[in-house]
């Protein structure tokens, strides 16, 4: 299967849309056509009604599939379309952003499946070298799969890229899995900058903002950008986005990175961490109380707010609150 080229939807977008009839025998014949739809990341709007983003690869992928249905013994035809009523475009690329973003959750969950059986530190044990070796190499597949039929750059990328990518670390002997340690950074030569990140913020995103601005770089710039395609300016510093200068590192969040790798230490903002963890990664790592209610109201923040400036001001206003509960470490858990 080919990548995809990057693509973000304008206003009115134009979707393929394939409109198929498959007769009931042979029996498999459905499978396989949903399979293959699955595949190149088709998502259904109707009962046999599938839509993907036009360009000239998808086109091609639905022209495949509209063979196999032929060649079966079924009819299908293929629509270039615009939504007027009922679906909008908006609530299609929902569609494709909750399919992906189930993809994601479903390697970054076997990733710690297979984590969870070996030693906490180190290399997998030599008798079971090649078993973790291969089941590594399978979740790298699977995720590049993904990647390549994540048209609008799906929540839930950074995550999975973290935690495949700390398990292939720990397929190296000890003395190569031990990278260096990253020199701390220092917050004067991070001042007045602009910090980019994706359209859409929610908890990760939302408290790193706040984090930067209030300790890192009060003079930050915020600009939000396409999760497929953006080219950064010069001087220019991107989080929680994919190939970002800081976002998910292993199974740590981008807050508990910028954290690190600044070498912030406060309690308060150590709680803030655990919670925001808990509610972005959904491992419950840390167990944190706080963490179903703060998933709540950073919810209804998104709900109520389209703009991710506005969601950004009332983000900074919940995380502000939480500091002052947690910043004595008296807070209860």
């Amino acid at each position: 299967m080919r990548p995809h080229a990057p693509s973000a939807p304008p206003e009115r977008t134009r979707w393929l849309v394939l409109i198929h009839q498959i007769p009931p025998r042979p029996a498999y014949l459905r499978v396989k056509i949903g399979r293959h739809l699955q595949r190149i990341g088709a998502v259904a709007i109707k009962n046999s009604v599938y839509a993907l983003p036009h360009n000239e690869e998808t086109q091609e992928d639905f022209q495949w599939v509209l063979r196999e249905v032929v060649k079966g013994g079924g009819d299908a035809s293929m629509l270039e379309a615009h939504f007027i009523e009922g679906l909008s475009d908006g609530q299609v690329l929902a569609l494709f952003q909750a399919a992906r973003e189930a993809d994601y959750r479903e390697v970054a969950e076997e990733a710690r499946k297979v984590a969870a059986s070996l030693p906490r530190r180190g290399p997998p044990p030599e008798n079971r070298r090649n078993e973790v070796a291969n089941q590594v190499a399978r979740l790298r597949r699977r995720l590049s799969e993904v990647e390549a039929i994540d048209f609008f750059g799906a929540p839930g990328r950074e995550i999975a890229e973290g935690v495949v990518s700390a398990m292939e670390s720990r397929m190296k002997p000890l003395n190569e899995s031990r990278a260096p340690t990253k020199p701390r950074l220092l917050r004067e030569d991070y001042r007045g900058r602009t910090w980019v990140t994706r359209t859409g913020i929610k908890v990760d995103r939302m408290a790193s903002a706040w984090l930067i601005r209030k300790i890192i770089d009060p003079e930050a710039r915020f600009k939000f950008v396409p999760a497929k395609g953006y080219a950064p300016q010069p001087g220019e510093l991107r989080f929680d986005m994919f190939d970002a200068e800081f976002t998910h590192d292993g199974d740590l969040c981008t807050f508990e990175v910028l954290l690190q790798r600044f070498g912030i230490d406060d309690p308060g903002l150590r709680a803030i961490a655990e919670i925001v963890h808990d509610v972005d990664v959904k491992d419950a790592k840390y167990g944190r109380e706080e963490a179903s209610g703060v998933g709540q109201v950073v919810a209804g923040i998104a709900a109520a707010h389209a703009g991710d400036e506005a969601r950004l001001e009332r983000g900074a206003a919940l995380f502000e609150d939480l500091y002052a509960l947690h910043r004595t470490g008296d807070a209860a858990r």
